[in-house]
């Protein structure tokens, strides 16, 4: 599926919105989970990949001793300039680099481990590739993914909100990039063509998304991802208005209080 250029620009307010409203609400479940299989396996050196602002960069930090070399990269400066800015408790290597042409030596890591990254990638063969080349025999790669949209309640409810906004032209950022590469055969086949002999273990976790009120997700999708750069572009309605409307479409689903919606990813681990 080609995608267009504006799937791959978090830059503006986006970092930071991101940051404080999107990885509380999604993100920090799935970082924790990840810290934690990779501190399981013990490694000396650890490669993240579309670390974005930070937030299994911060897990790994907590969860790995301090003799494990960590290193994490993005190919959106403005990404890890939050990260970085945000900071983690122990020394951390920030590093701008493309995951599809890694700046790295063959064999040089332990585990390569990439949160909610891989949707992003237009050659999800060529980074896994990458991934590989950069593994030490035996070691990990580690990553996840959105499952379907259906399955992750307030990215459905936003995306139907705003398809009622722009009927003509429905924003559809959400379900065609991070909701658009939960089938478990094709990330299968990616990784075999990009190398990796075994099969991957791929297991399927749900979790539940939390927040204070409707407005926080509807802020977090709208303003805090590649999504604003959709409603941006279409005319009928600003983005304050398109953040109104989905807050009011969470608010009637769910709450108008406090909300709880569902969550879930899938965790893929397979070895070089």
């Amino acid at each position: 599926m080609n995608r267009p250029a504006s799937d791959a620009l978090f830059a503006g307010s986006i970092p930071e919105l991101y940051d404080s409203h999107l990885v509380p609400l999604i993100f920090e479940p799935y970082a924790a989970d990840l810290a934690q299989r990779v501190a399981a396996l013990h490694p000396s050196r650890v490669l993240e990949t579309a670390a974005g602002t930070g937030a299994v960069t911060r897990a790994l930090a907590q969860a790995l001793p301090l003799h494990v070399d960590l290193v994490a990269t993005d190919l959106n400066q403005p990404m890890l300039d939050r990260a970085a800015a945000v900071g983690t408790k122990r020394p951390v290597q920030w590093q701008q680099a493309d995951a599809a042409l890694l700046p790295f030596e063959d064999a040089s890591f332990d585990v390569v481990v990439c949160q909610f990254g891989a949707m992003f990638f237009p050659d999800k063969a060529r980074a896994f590739a990458e991934a590989r080349r950069v593994l030490r025999r035996g070691g990990m790669l580690l990553f996840n993914v959105w499952d379907r949209i259906e399955e992750n309640e307030f990215a459905d409810t936003v995306t139907t909100a705003l398809a009622g906004l722009f009927p003509a032209d429905p924003p559809r950022f959400m379900a065609r990039t991070p909701h658009g590469y939960f089938d478990r055969a094709a990330i299968a086949r990616d990784l075999a063509a990009a190398g990796f002999d075994s099969a991957p273990r791929i297991e399927t976790i749900a979790a539940r998304s939390r927040a204070v009120s409707a407005q926080v997700p509807a802020i977090a999708y709208c303003q805090g991802t590649l999504l604003r750069n959709e409603i941006e572009a279409r005319s009928g309605a600003n983005v304050v208005q398109a953040t109104a409307a989905c807050a009011a479409a969470i608010a009637g689903r769910f709450s108008a209080g406090a909300v709880d919606g569902k969550i879930q990813a899938h965790v893929v681990c397979v070895q070089r």
